[in-house]
């Protein structure tokens, strides 16, 4: 089977090698099924316009760092951006309380729902 894709995707985290790291690890688990190219980062809220203007996202997750209000602004911002982008916020916290493997799991768990597969 040909996999699914190919993806743009973009993250905001303010910790990019963390980010890289993590994504690195679902792109290798989902290889087979689908095809996702990890373009960027932005560590900041006010540089995610940019970002989305430059990369053109299919998908962009929001790391679990970032409160509520602050995910909806990011999605906000990336959703005015990029018509049709898929955005997805990390639920607050899950890196602190339950580490890096939870974060892998639930973004492969979420990734066909926010895909559309």
């Amino acid at each position: 089977m040909t996999p699914k894709g190919p993806y743009i995707l973009c993250t905001v985290n303010t910790a990019p090698e963390r980010a890289k790291r993590i994504v690195g690890r679902v792109v290798e688990d989902v290889k087979e099924e689908y095809t996702i190219d990890y373009r960027a980062n932005s560590e900041r809220i006010e540089d995610v316009k940019a970002m989305c203007e430059r990369e053109q996202p299919n998908v962009l997750f929001c790391a679990s760092m970032w409160t509520e209000e602050e995910s909806n602004e990011i999605q906000r911002i990336a959703k005015e951006t990029v018509p049709g982008i898929q955005t997805m916020a990390i639920p607050h916290g899950l890196q602190v309380e339950k580490g890096p493997d939870a974060i892998v799991a639930y973004l492969k768990e979420q990734w066909p729902v926010l895909v559309g597969c």
